[in-house]
Formats: structure tokens, sequence, C-alpha cells
């Protein structure tokens, strides 16, 4: 089969359910055309001429790897080294210096992606603590596809994408021969960062407590009243004094109500401290 009708207005509102069922992701309608590009290779190697024949084949409980696989394609994966900086920095000269904890300081990326989030933090901490104070990064994501790559540690060297050349140089591996063009993340830095599958629309499995959580990036996909039940799940695993970040382009405003602002204060733009 080489070509298949485009995808219909109904077509797309299945995916549209589906996505937001399981992640709490909700997709406007100017996103049918990305939907059905994201989607169409799948249609081809199953040899589907429909996609509401292929969304009746990959939601049968049958077939749980392939709603996996949709999972991955419908969700967005854009991130690199050290985005929007000016998070790190407020981490670096305001929460870490004024830590006094006596377990060892947690941080959870919960979006991580392919990781290069994950490594950022732990390429702080590790700049900031060493080996002297025990610390530890946890990377979580609804996507194993980005998963599997964030395990490995290893990026291909683009511009514009990398951490800058002070972090690259200490706590990075440049890629020779076979492996030129890329680099791979410190197995001194990887060993203090797990990752793990985590849907933030169903109810978390039991992560302990941090000291920082990343929430960047992420609660402009959600409706409000996902963003709104996403924060009564997480906010309770910081600890008092903790901080939470948010993406610049996100806000609070309208969306938390009163039990969020009576937990969490702003502190410095999108970064709240939890009382």
């Amino acid at each position: 089969m080489d070509s298949f009708p485009p995808i219909t207005d109904q077509e797309f509102k299945q995916f549209q359910q589906f996505i937001h069922d399981m992640a709490g992701i909700y997709l406007p309608p100017v996103k049918k055309v990305l939907v059905a590009a994201r989607l169409s290779k799948r249609l081809r190697h199953y040899h589907f001429n429909s996609y509401a024949a292929y969304f009746k084949w990959a939601t049968d409980p049958e077939h749980a790897q392939e709603q996996q696989m949709m999972i991955d394609l419908l969700t967005t994966n854009e991130t690199y080294f050290f985005r929007e900086p000016e998070h790190f920095e407020f981490l670096r000269k305001e929460i870490l210096p004024n830590w006094h904890g006596t377990a060892p300081f947690r941080a959870w990326s919960a979006v991580c992606s392919s990781g290069e989030e994950a490594y950022t933090l732990a390429m702080v901490l590790m700049d900031f603590f060493g080996e002297r104070t025990p610390w530890e990064v946890l990377g979580s994501d609804i996507s194993q596809r980005m998963l599997d790559i964030a395990v490995t540690g290893h990026y291909p060297i683009t511009p514009d994408k990398m951490p800058p050349p002070a972090y690259l140089s200490r706590f990075c591996l440049r890629g020779v021969r076979s492996q030129a063009g890329s680099f791979l993340v410190d197995p001194a830095i990887r060993r203090h960062v797990q990752f793990r599958q985590i849907n933030l629309n169903k109810e978390l499995p039991a992560l302990g407590s941090f000291d920082v959580i990343f929430l960047r990036n992420v609660l402009i996909y959600f409706d409000q009243g996902t963003k709104q039940r996403l924060l009564h799940r997480l906010l309770p695993l910081l600890r008092s004094g903790g901080y939470c970040f948010f993406g610049h382009a996100e806000s609070l405003i309208g969306i938390a109500d009163e039990w969020v602002h009576n937990v969490i204060t702003l502190a410095a733009p999108t970064v709240y401290r939890k009382h």
C-alpha cells in the first residue's frame, strides 16, 4: 500500500481522546496534520488503509506495545542541555549554597525526554557537591523510546544544544573513530542518575521526597483540570523548603487552586518554593 485517505476529523478526535486519557495531553485541532504525519509510517508498516482501522487495532489490549508507540509518537520530546539556563544558575547560586540537609540531595527531572535535563542537573550537582556529599537525580518520562536514549547518555554533537564548554570538557567524553561526531556523558555522572518510565497523569509510584523538582514545559500541554491534579500529585513529594521549576512560557496564574498557593510561593520567575 503506497497511500491511504487523509485523516478525518472523527479519526483525529479518536487519537486526541486517547492521548488525553493516557497522558493528560490536549492536542488542539491545529495538530491534526502533525498527528497524521507522525502515525502515517505505522499505517504503512502494518498495511492499514485508514487511521480508524489502525486505531481500532492498536488500542486492542493485546497490542500494548503499539499503544506505547502511539504515546511516544504523539508526545513532544524537544529538549537539550542547559535549556533555560537561568534556572540552573538559580540552582547553583541560590539553592545549593543554602542547602543544609542531612539526607542525600535529590533532584527530579519529571519530564526528562531523552535525558538532557536530568544530566544537566547532575552536572551542576557534581560541580557543586562532587563526591563529598551524597546526591542523586531521577529522570522520568512517559516515553520508553526516549528513556532508552537517556540511559545510554550518548548524544550527537549538535551546536546550541550541548553543555557549555567547561561542563563538556569535565563531564563528557568526546567520541573518536566510529563514534566521532558524538559524545558520552561520563560514567561518574551517570551513576548518580536513575531513569524510570512514569506517567504523570496516573497515580505516582513510591518515589520518596525531593529537594528540587523540574516540571518544565509540560503544563502547556494540559488542560486546567489536568494541571491542578498534576500539581496535587507532585507537590507532596517536594521537601519543605524545596523548589519546583516550571518553564518560562508557563504560569500558575489561573490554574493553581487555593491549596497550591498555600503550599508554594514564588521565589524567582517560574521558580516556586515550598513552605
